[in-house]
């Protein structure tokens, strides 16, 4: 399902993703376009971090993304 998340908000959740791994360039994050082996393939390579630690991190943030109440548009 958070894959599924990951493709379908991606314009929104790339940013959040740069400030989680600043290491990733905005070149990367335009290669992956949302797809979760590439995004994790790419952080992996950036930061040398463990594939499961990317995954677990990346699940949390999807789930926090998901869970979060809809931005409010400014009325002015």
């Amino acid at each position: 399902m958070n894959r599924d998340v990951l493709k379908g908000q991606w314009m929104q959740l790339k940013g959040r993703v740069k400030e989680a791994w600043g290491d990733l360039t905005d070149d990367d994050l335009t290669r992956v376009a949302g797809d979760w082996d590439q995004l994790v393939g790419r952080i992996q390579e950036r930061t040398g971090e463990a594939r499961e630690a990317i995954e677990l991190e990346l699940d949390r943030m999807l789930t926090r993304f998901r869970q979060a109440p809809p931005a409010m548009e400014d009325a002015s």
